[in-house]
């Protein structure tokens, strides 16, 4: 049995996936067990009706990258019937974002096939262990996460509020909003993750929980249809390869453009900073976040041509070309054994589209109706076209036997975490826990204009961009899962304390 380190964006997540792994599980286990406890515990963030990336990579052979992303849904439908029932709501969440929500949000979701087939092809134990944590929470209870908290404090109401299932299970008997540690109990959830036991993926794409999805989408304007689930497949991708140190670095590859923008910022990055970080180290970092999130924003958020656009941006970055470059919501599970496997799961399902279908207790998305991520709008393509993501699920290797897996969730500031956590660890030479701790900064784009947002602790002094300045470290730089092997053997994990996640060695 091998010895499994696991880290996760919640404690009981990384619980689940060391329960699995201490039954004989290995890495790949382990890291779903825990994606399927999140995608049960952490309403608001994440749901069973999400979509993922996962990045496997297995000791003598190729990694790869599942590719279960939410997808164009429409098959069947009328050109009439697309872009419908969706509407648009505004909340104060971080610092104020516009979303569409209803049915006619929500797109073809992907987790679950992506999970089944990392199953099947790479874990040890059967699927019904994978499942039975996350089934014990929905039938007893599970304590409000704070990080789901922070966000429905904002959504609670107008996202989730409007549809009864949604209100029972996230405002009390007084008809309040819970609060972190209340116990949420989903309406039907337990049942539908027995009936995914059971029979597995299959009843929620081509069983008894699809007919309940679809029956509820033709019924509310909604565009996804019996085709669009019966036909979806997870897809095998070969990950994109980046160096840095001693480490082979595998990046979730195109069509996401999470793994592009890593990938470039990390190669315009170079050796720097070459010790501790300086005030012109920082500076650096901000332009090339600047440069490479601009190229993104310009040319790559709407390219129909994807794989040409990040091969331009990744030989712009080799050129330090600065000048041609400048033309919620997310859970992370991360988990290495001894044998040599190490296995990276992001998931998200958007915003939330607020629809529960009756009978099923489980929320959609609504990655159609995320505006800032999905610009092509309601109709983001033909059916089937995966959408744009921000996921960059890594995993890396080393010659002495040094084995990673890493991630964060934290839309745009995914990339900008992880890229400094994997510079501080791999550059810098600091601990894995000094490297996910170490303050942060992200080049964001208020009003189309570049600001820096940082966390204190780090000399701004030589940044040119303005900057806003936290009082203290925030989820929302990320929330950064990482859990390693060393050339020596040793095992260990680390999980985010902006995220209050939790990690785990057995």
């Amino acid at each position: 049995m091998p010895k499994v380190a696991i880290a996760a964006s919640s404690n009981i997540s990384a619980a689940a996936g060391a329960r699995v792994a201490e039954q004989g599980g290995n890495a790949v286990d382990a890291a779903l067990a825990a994606a399927m406890v999140s995608m049960t515990t952490e309403p608001g963030v994440v749901s069973l009706a999400g979509g993922g990336f996962i990045t496997i990579w297995a000791d003598g052979s190729e990694p790869v990258t599942i590719d279960g992303n939410v997808a164009m849904p429409g098959r069947g439908r009328r050109d009439d019937e697309l872009g419908r029932g969706a509407r648009e709501v505004t909340m104060g969440y971080g610092g104020g974002v516009s979303t569409l929500i209803g049915h006619g949000s929500v797109a073809i979701p992907g987790a679950l096939a992506a999970c089944d087939m990392a199953s099947q092809r790479y874990g040890q134990v059967a699927w019904q262990a994978l499942v039975e944590p996350a089934f014990e929470h929905a039938r007893n209870g599970f304590p409000l996460p704070q990080a789901s908290w922070n966000y429905l404090e904002h959504a609670g109401e107008c996202v989730y509020g409007w549809h009864a299932d949604s209100r029972t299970a996230l405002f009390g008997d007084d008809d309040v909003l819970a609060r972190p540690g209340d116990t949420i109990h989903v309406p039907h959830l337990a049942d539908s993750l027995r009936s995914i036991s059971d029979h597995g993926a299959d009843t929620f794409y081509r069983g008894a929980i699809a007919e309940k999805i679809v029956a509820d989408m033709d019924d509310n304007e909604g565009v996804l249809t019996a085709a669009d689930l019966d036909e979806y497949e997870p897809l095998m991708r070969k990950p994109m390869r980046v160096a840095l140190g001693k480490y082979d670095l595998a990046i979730n590859p195109p069509p996401a453009v999470g793994g592009v923008t890593l990938a470039a910022m990390l190669t315009l990055m170079g050796s720097y900073p070459r010790q501790e970080w300086q005030a012109a180290d920082v500076a650096r970092l901000a332009a090339v976040q600047h440069a490479v999130l601009s190229y993104r924003r310009q040319h790559l958020d709407l390219s129909d041509e994807l794989d040409e656009e990040a091969r331009r941006l990744l030989q712009l970055c080799r050129d330090e070309d600065f000048a041609a470059i400048h033309a919620p919501s997310t859970v992370h599970i991360s988990a290495v054994d001894s044998h040599g496997l190490a296995c990276s799961v992001t998931l998200s399902s958007g915003y939330g589209a607020g629809v529960m279908p009756p009978g099923t207790g489980i929320w959609l998305n609504n990655t159609l109706g995320e505006i800032e991520l999905n610009r092509r709008g309601l109709i983001a393509g033909p059916p089937g076209m995966r959408l744009a993501s921000n996921m960059a699920p890594t995993v890396a290797r080393a010659e002495d036997g040094a084995l990673l897996a890493i991630g964060s969730p934290g839309a745009d500031r995914i990339t900008t975490a992880m890229l400094q956590t994997l510079i501080n660890l791999m550059q810098v030479r600091m601990s894995l826990d000094e490297a996910v701790a170490y303050p942060r900064l992200h080049v964001e784009f208020p009003d189309a204009k570049a600001r820096i947002a940082a966390e204190p602790g780090l000399d701004l002094s030589a940044c040119e961009l303005p900057a806003r300045q936290f009082d203290e470290q925030s989820m929302f730089f990320g929330g950064v899962a990482a859990a390693l092997r060393r050339g020596n053997g040793e095992i260990l994990a680390a999980a985010d304390s902006r995220r209050a996640g939790g990690s785990r060695v057995t």
